[in-house]
Parts: C-alpha cells; sequence; structure tokens
C-alpha cells in the first residue's frame, strides 16, 4: 500500500516552522496527522494531541483489529526540541501516546503537560512521571500555562464519562492567546453539553473530527462530517479545519463529504495537508 506523503516532513517541516518563529502578526498551525495539530504564536509551540509513532500499528498487527497505518509520519517527536507545552485529550494511544511524548520529553526538559485531570494516574504511569507532574483539567476549568489560557470543554467518546470526583475523562480544549481563541474537540460526539460550554467562545478556529461513528469498527466514535460543519456554523467559527481521517484504514473517512457540506452551508473550511501550515492573521494590529 502506498502511504499518503506528507506535504512537508522532516527538515523541510523543521524549516518552515523554523522560519515563522518572529512573526508576532498571526499564529500558525501544522497538521501533523490524526488529530496532532502544532500551533505557533509569538515563538512560543503548543503540541496538541501528537501521535508520531507506529505504537498502534505495532500493538495491533497480530490481531483481528490491525491499525494499518494510511500515511506517511510527518516528523520524529526527537526533532521537535523547541515545544513548550503538549495536550492529551483523553486516554486512547493516538491521543496519549508513549513512544511520541517520552522522546519529545527528552529533548524538551522543561515540557509542561495538559490532560483531563481524572486520566492523571494513568497519564503519569504511561508518560513515566511522577503523580504531581502536568496540569490537570475538568469541563468548565480555565488555567493559565505559559503563554496559553486552556479552558476545559466537556467530550464525549461516546459519553461524558467522569471519574468519582465528577472529573470529565474526555475533554476537548479552548485555547485563548493574544487576540485569538481557538477550540480543539478531541475525540467526540454531538452533546449539546459542548454546544452550551463553547457559547462565551468567539472561536477563530475550530479543529474537529469528523471520521464518524461506526459500531462494525468496534472503537469509541466521533463526529461525523454533516455534524462538524453544524457546530462549526452554531459557534460561529471563523474557520474549521478538520481532522482524524486518513491514519487507519478502518477507521477513516474521504474528507470530500466535509468540503461539500461546508460550501453548501457557507461554513469557512480549511483542508489541510499533512505537513503544510495554516496561518490566520492578526484581526487587530494594535493587539499584536
Amino acid at each position: 500500500m502506498m502511504l499518503i506523503q506528507p506535504l512537508q516532513k522532516n527538515a523541510t517541516l523543521l524549516k518552515d516552522i523554523k522560519k515563522h518563529q518572529s512573526n508576532h502578526s498571526s499564529f500558525r498551525l501544522w497538521w501533523l496527522g490524526q488529530s496532532g495539530y502544532l500551533l505557533q504564536w509569538h515563538g512560543q509551540h503548543l503540541l496538541l494531541d501528537p501521535y508520531l509513532s507506529d505504537s498502534l500499528t505495532k500493538k495491533y498487527e497480530q490481531t483481528d483489529k490491525p491499525h494499518i497505518r494510511m500515511s506517511e509520519m510527518v516528523i520524529s517527536p526527537e526533532m521537535l526540541d523547541f515545544i513548550d507545552v503538549v495536550t492529551s485529550s483523553h486516554n486512547h494511544t493516538d491521543h496519549l501516546d508513549g513512544e511520541t511524548l517520552l522522546p519529545l520529553m527528552g529533548v524538551n526538559p522543561g515540557l509542561q503537560m495538559v490532560f483531563p485531570e481524572a486520566n492523571r494516574a494513568f497519564v503519569n504511569k504511561r508518560i513515566q512521571q511522577p503523580i504531581n507532574f502536568g496540569i490537570g483539567m475538568n469541563d468548565g476549568e480555565r488555567k493559565q500555562v505559559g503563554n496559553f489560557t486552556f479552558t476545559g470543554i466537556p467530550a464525549a467518546h461516546n459519553e461524558l464519562a467522569r471519574d468519582e470526583n465528577g472529573n470529565c475523562k474526555y475533554l476537548g480544549y479552548v485555547i485563548q492567546f493574544g487576540p485569538w481563541t481557538i477550540y480543539h474537540s478531541g475525540d467526540t460526539l454531538w452533546r449539546e453539553e459542548i454546544l452550551t460550554a463553547l457559547e462565551p467562545f468567539n472561536l477563530d478556529v475550530a479543529i474537529l473530527p469528523i471520521n464518524g461513528n461506526k459500531p462494525e469498527r468496534r472503537v469509541a466514535g466521533n463526529l461525523n462530517a454533516a455534524e462538524a460543519v453544524a457546530l462549526g456554523k452554531i459557534t460561529g467559527a471563523k474557520m474549521v479545519i478538520p481532522c482524524h481521517y486518513d491514519m487507519f484504514t478502518f477507521n477513516t473517512v474521504s474528507p470530500q463529504e466535509f468540503i461539500a457540506i461546508a460550501q453548501r452551508e457557507q461554513v469557512p473550511h480549511r483542508i489541510l495537508q499533512l505537513g503544510e501550515c495554516y496561518e490566520h492573521s492578526n484581526p487587530n494590529p494594535l493587539n499584536q
């Protein structure tokens, strides 16, 4: 099987990232595959739910649920030695990957990590850290991490699951920095509670999964294309970027349905190739 080739990868991708570091008039997002994105703003770098290994392919190779990779890996985590903050939205390996996070932490000794407080013990066992490592979040909670302000948004994958203390096990994050606000939903189905939680925010970008929820896959599901467009429209997001496709053959969709629906509903959208940069310019130069 011919793997999907990134638009940019490895040294070429790094060169693109580094050439923009001093540009303070905009922020940039690079798609790293699945739900993984690199956000750059004012020389700071936030890595959202990275999966940069073949750990799941190896884990399920001899099972009845093989995770056959569709796309070539964009970059090795060891090459990302400038990351300030990394997130995990929940405990599934494509959002909390030890084979990504351990080498990433090795080259970023001061790395801060944001994850659901409900998952603290699980997270720190996987990444071999003491129990007090990292910034735990719950829905509705707001915390400053470096130059980024995080607000926890509930996610349903497939349920709005909570621990014995009422902390959400699945989260999305609204992230505010400078004049901008972005939303990374993590993995989620449609829930009115999510829309309610997003009401106070003026979203510049919403990053949403589109692979849908099909029981025959035997994995928890996500928004489908129509739901992602509807969520973007209801929240008034200035740009919707779809994700969670083109990684594993058994759990993917073509983005063409999303494109068609977004065009029909007049929802601003952008399809990124792997390793491609999306740049969002400053709406008010006085806020630079």
